[in-house]
């Protein structure tokens, strides 16, 4: 039995942060694990650059509440689930991805919480567990599924790894360069295609 497993960002939805740094003028935020591959340390250099300009929770949410998902992504959500029971993995935050999974039909997500001062000012963050991607991985696989997974970054290869069968999808030519033997794809077509195969 197969259980396929999803990053978000960069994935079915454009990355937050680099969104956030857009509309927030603030270039530094654009660093995501595509470049960074410790999350803590890039989510603690984060929030010292939201504290130095005053930023807090509601100036992000401002920009995910615009951010709608990438083109033909719910399409393809909505026939993948057709096919296999599907888990959203992300490093992300509960705080932003609400949103994001009502326009994707809701389909279920694991994530991280913020922990956020009553002015709104976020002081930390919670992860859910350690090596969230890679753990959950291999605790669903404890429990008799086979898993499927794919992602774009540095934080989603150990799942990527562990899985029965494992993608990159839009990933950096750097990461595709040094992992070969993973198939890489950019079209939600060619991924459905692969997907089908697998899951017949």
């Amino acid at each position: 039995m197969y259980i396929t497993c999803l990053d978000l960002e960069g994935v079915l939805v454009p990355e937050i942060w680099i969104a956030f740094a857009e509309e927030s003028g603030i270039p530094e935020l654009k660093r995501t694990t595509r470049d960074e591959p410790d999350y803590d340390k890039l989510m603690k250099w984060r929030l010292g650059i939201l504290k130095e300009h005053k930023l807090g929770l509601k100036e992000i949410q401002d920009t995910i509440a615009k951010i709608d998902p990438m083109p033909g992504a719910k399409e393809f959500l909505d026939e993948l689930r057709t096919l296999s029971q599907v888990i959203i993995i992300s490093d992300t935050f509960t705080q932003f991805a609400a949103p994001l999974m009502k326009k994707l039909g809701l389909p279920t997500i694991f994530c991280n919480s913020l922990e956020v001062a009553p002015d709104g000012e976020i002081t930390g963050f919670k992860m859910r567990c350690e090596k969230s991607k890679l753990t959950t991985v291999k605790a669903l696989q404890s429990i008799g599924f086979e898993t499927i997974a794919g992602g774009d970054s540095f934080n989603d290869l150990g799942m990527i790894q562990a899985s029965k069968y494992g993608f990159l999808f839009r990933s950096t030519e750097k990461i595709k360069a040094d992992y070969p033997d993973l198939p890489a794809f950019e079209e939600y077509a060619d991924l459905m295609k692969f997907l089908k195969e697998k899951l017949a």
